[in-house]
């Protein structure tokens, strides 16, 4: 299967009666040489205050009618949730909270199967192939794009669809239901203005302008794509954008193949061919093997399995094996505000991300839990605690990957720093690589969200 080419992602959402589309490039230039990237084609340098001039500008009539929808709680069965109330413009459009998964649902106590991803940054992601080409223009094409853990939907307009129409989120039964709604709701007279008189008449058409609004919202509104962040100035050469020694050295961590290699699955680059500016993913999908969360009402069912590409939320790729376990890489933008990491939400900061990803195989018992053995009533002295398990055992054998099925982990990522190496011997990162990593990716920060993220002396160094 091949990636659908750009000219045609474009002429299709021409034709729908949108004014954007966007396509993530394959081929980026270096930040680490110190030129800044090339302007994007529409902007002009000289009259730009940032790296794409995402200045607020009038919203057309179909996003703004998106706008209203977007935060209007009586598209939902229980009266109660919109798509803010999980993706919270102040927690850059991700989740308020720490929880795992969210509650919603026709009550409003159904709990998710996933963590909440943050919807900004969504406006160069490619729809879903089989075979895409990867941003770095080096990596073989693979699994990527598309919209969700997932990747199921092709657009946000698709994105939207999911839910609208899931039991547990705003639990309506079908698309009429939500045009019935919708004809009372307060967002109904913005719909009118922005598609004519008629346009609540047929459900089918209304359902499909809605979608078409709620994307319409997410592409011009300069808050879904702010690129504010200190890392955006630091190579546009911006005043303000000066890294610290700390935060220079977290960036070259980052790059560096033979620790973190972070970048490569977060590609740290800008497009040379679109103007795309860096994205921080590459919208590639990875099997990592996270612990399993326990948290997550779904798990207590120990046949529940979530495998991402191969199910269960979507089954075209059920019966190909070699997709199973695989989920998509988020960017790293504001990942320094999370509070819940992976698709299940099982870490809780970005140290312990960090840390899991050094120490999975170094440390596996840090992670996953441990049977047969005795429970330390005291740990040894330097057992660290960082981890998601803070008991210290004797014997027993630790159950590594927990969440993956024996026969699904020939798809784990052998990429450094996640490449298998025996338990015991030393991590890829050492503790002040570590954190000068962190230092960097705080640099990811938009401006607005600068407030959530507590400055750290030690990058200031």
């Amino acid at each position: 299967m091949s990636p659908m080419p750009a000219w045609n992602q474009c002429a299709s959402i021409f034709v729908l009666g949108l004014a954007l589309c966007a396509v993530a490039a394959c081929s980026r230039a270096d930040p680490s040489t110190g030129a800044p990237p090339p302007t994007p084609r529409t902007r002009s340098p000289a009259a730009s205050p940032g790296p794409v001039a995402a200045r607020p500008r009038e919203l057309s009539a179909a996003a703004e009618a998106g706008k209203q929808l977007f935060f209007d709680q009586a598209l939902s069965a229980s009266g109660r949730v919109a798509c803010s109330t999980c993706h919270d413009p102040d927690h850059a459009y991700g989740p308020p909270n720490d929880l795992p998964v969210q509650l919603a649902g026709a009550l409003g106590a159904s709990a998710g199967v996933r963590a909440v991803p943050s919807l900004r940054y969504k406006e160069f992601t490619p729809g879903y192939a089989d075979l895409l080409d990867n941003s770095d223009g080096v990596s073989p094409p693979g699994p990527g794009g598309g919209f969700a853990w997932d990747g199921r939907a092709d657009s946000l307009a698709e994105q939207a669809r999911i839910p609208l129409l899931s039991p547990f989120e705003m639990a309506n039964a079908t698309p009429a239901d939500v045009v019935a709604r919708l004809r009372s709701s307060p967002s109904a007279a913005a719909f009118v203005r922005a598609f004519g008189a008629g346009a609540l008449a047929d459900p089918d058409a209304a359902f499909a302008q809605l979608l078409l609004a709620l994307q319409s919202f997410q592409i011009e509104d300069a808050s879904f794509h702010p690129y504010s962040s200190k890392y955006d100035r630091h190579l546009y050469r911006q005043p303000g954008g000066e890294f610290t020694p700390a935060e220079q050295r977290g960036f070259q961590v980052f790059v560096d193949p033979r620790t973190a290699n972070c970048s490569g699955c977060h590609y740290a680059h800008a497009s040379q061919d679109d103007g795309a500016p860096p994205q921080l993913t590459d919208f590639s999908f990875e099997a990592i093997g996270v612990p399993r969360n326990p948290r997550i009402p779904a798990n207590r069912d120990r046949g529940h399995t979530d495998l991402g590409l191969c199910g269960p939320l979507r089954d075209d790729h059920a019966k190909f094996p070699e997709f199973c376990g695989l989920f998509k890489t988020p960017t790293l933008r504001n990942v320094a505000t999370r509070r819940a990491f992976f698709h299940n939400g099982v870490i809780h900061s970005l140290d312990q991300a960090i840390r899991f990803y050094n120490t999975r195989d170094t440390r596996p018992e840090l992670w996953y839990p441990t049977v047969g053995g005795r429970a330390k009533a005291r740990p040894d002295p330097g057992f660290p605690r960082y981890g998601l398990v803070t008991t210290q055992y004797a014997g027993g054998t630790v159950q590594k990957f927990d969440d993956l099925p024996a026969a699904h982990r020939k798809n784990l990522d052998a990429q450094l720093p996640l490449d298998g190496r025996a338990a015991g011997s030393e991590p890829p990162m050492t503790e002040q690589q570590v954190e000068d990593l962190i230092c960097f990716l705080e640099t990811l920060t938009d401006e607005d969200q600068r407030a959530a993220q507590p400055a750290s002396a030690a990058c200031g160094r």
